[in-house]
């Protein structure tokens, strides 16, 4: 098996034992960059001299003696919407284009504290705002399984560069669905936090109350490694949870639902699901019940209105965070030729930098937020967002954890929906309850439907800080699909 298909704890094992050096590894993997990424897009920026250079100090450091993590020098790929000081941070924008940020975010920072070799910053719907990583002002990222096809967004830069085996591991953040969607139509692995859990300390805002940063990985332990690597409290982040981060790499390796109690959400399912992603989830339940877990159907009625409560709220927090790309400070500016006003340069430069996706939901939110709306439309969706918060307590109270399809349907067709936002926004369905309330949730793959041969996957929540529960009955599932299977879902991809 060549070093591009090791997990990242065999990576790291077999840098640690010296049977490989940081320096073959990150090369093999930019070797493998090189090869595929015109076909797949995944990166915006690619910087091969500093990964090498970050790899022969991990080498240097084990010659020395020094006592290193397990994941000292394992490539990443890293979500272009982290600051970086010694790479460009555009978020996917043209407002951003080429900016240097001089500070690195918390994520990133810790990353590197790890000794993870970052390869490069990759694409993403502009400002995190997207489903299919099709609003990026740099390109379209493609699905490795079918390069007609969108990878998930807005993280689908991340999720595109695991599957197609550009780096074992990346970073993602996910708002309403943002990692574990691309996950789940990509045939790998993605985790959201529990909120506060992971630093926003550096991460380019889009909905405040909503970011969680997060890791892929092509399976449950490398997501649990990453996951332990960059989590914990943070001083810098006002959001940021006071309390050891959850043992996820344990759980990970225990792996046991045997008496666990799953709860199937009543109401994630039926009209507008493809059937060939129900099939793949009914017969994940029917595996639970068959390793000894008892699984319960739940009601959550709330849930049903967590789409449009979202689609208010975010929308509302991105009209705020926003407001800061002004052209006066840095980034992009248009116009400024000495015979117009600030604000006149302010107004070309925002429409000039702003693609119509952003532009629609700073729209929608500043009118969400304006006087004699605001009781109307932001108020009572906060309100939406309480009952759905009430709705995973009492459910909690029944069960250990909830499961649901991540997605209602496989990677569509690139273009098929971009003409069509509601459509666009669906795709988010199921993820987006999580969000709202603050809880711990991650997506496995649990199959291909059989209408398109493309992955399908199975999305388990937990209760706030319960991030191990999802670590648990996800390595379960994983090592019972994979012994059926015989091998890892993404080893039945197509090659690039």
């Amino acid at each position: 098996m060549s070093l591009i298909h090791k997990t990242a704890a065999e990576l790291g094992a077999l840098i640690a034992s010296g049977e490989a050096s940081a320096v073959e590894v990150a090369q093999a993997h930019l070797d493998r960059i090189a090869a595929v990424e015109p076909k797949v897009n995944a990166f915006l920026h690619v910087d091969a001299e500093t990964a090498l250079a970050q790899a022969r100090r991990v080498d240097e450091r084990r010659a020395a003696g020094e006592e290193l993590g397990p994941l000292a020098g394992v490539p990443i790929a890293h979500k272009d919407v982290f600051t970086t000081t010694d790479m460009p941070t555009t978020a996917g924008s043209k407002i951003l284009e080429g900016w240097r940020p001089p500070y690195d975010a918390t994520v990133t920072r810790r990353l590197r504290e790890a000794g993870l070799v970052i390869l490069g910053k990759t694409n993403l719907d502009e400002f995190a705002m997207g489903s299919s990583t099709e609003n990026s002002a740099y390109g379209v990222t493609r699905n490795p399984w079918d390069l007609s096809r969108i990878p998930g967004g807005s993280s689908g830069g991340s999720s595109a560069a695991v599957a197609a085996y550009q780096a074992p591991l990346s970073t993602g953040t996910d708002t309403g669905g943002s990692i574990r969607q691309p996950a789940a139509v990509t045939g790998i692995v993605g985790m959201k936090p529990t909120y506060g859990g992971s630093s926003r300390y550096g991460l380019i805002a889009f909905a405040s109350s909503l970011d969680t940063p997060g890791p892929f990985a092509r399976n449950v332990m490398d997501a649990a490694l990453l996951h332990e690597a960059f989590s914990g409290h943070d001083p810098m982040d006002s959001t940021s949870i006071d309390a050891a981060v959850p043992r996820v790499v344990e759980a990970a390796r225990e792996g046991d639902v045997d008496g666990l109690r799953i709860g199937v959400v009543k109401e994630f399912g039926g009209e507008g699901y493809q059937a060939g992603v129900l099939a793949r989830f009914q017969e994940t339940v029917e595996l639970l019940e068959s390793l000894g877990a008892k699984v319960i159907e739940v009601s959550c009625p709330s849930f049903t209105t967590a789409l449009p409560a979202y689609y208010l709220i975010a929308p509302s927090e991105c009209s705020s965070n926003l407001a800061r790309f002004d052209a006066m400070r840095y980034g992009l500016r248009v116009g400024d030729d000495g015979t117009r006003s600030a604000e006149e340069v302010m107004a070309l430069t925002r429409a000039a930098g702003f693609g119509p996706e952003v532009k629609r939901r700073i729209i929608l939110g500043t009118y969400a937020l304006s006087s004699g709306y605001y009781d109307a439309y932001y108020g009572q969706a906060q309100k939406v967002r309480t009952l759905i918060a009430r709705d995973f307590e009492a459910a909690f109270q029944q069960v250990d954890v909830l499961i649901s399809p991540t997605t209602p349907t496989t990677a569509f067709p690139i273009g098929e929906r971009a003409d069509d936002p509601m459509a666009m926004y669906l795709a988010d369905l199921c993820t987006i309850p999580t969000n709202l309330a603050g809880n711990a949730a991650i997506s496995i793959p649990c199959g291909l439907a059989d209408e398109d041969g493309l992955p399908v996957g199975l999305q388990i929540m937990a209760p706030v800080l319960g991030d191990d529960r999802c670590y648990r009955v996800g390595a379960a599932v994983e090592r019972a699909l994979n012994d059926r299977w015989g091998g890892s879902l993404l080893s039945r991809a197509p090659e690039l």
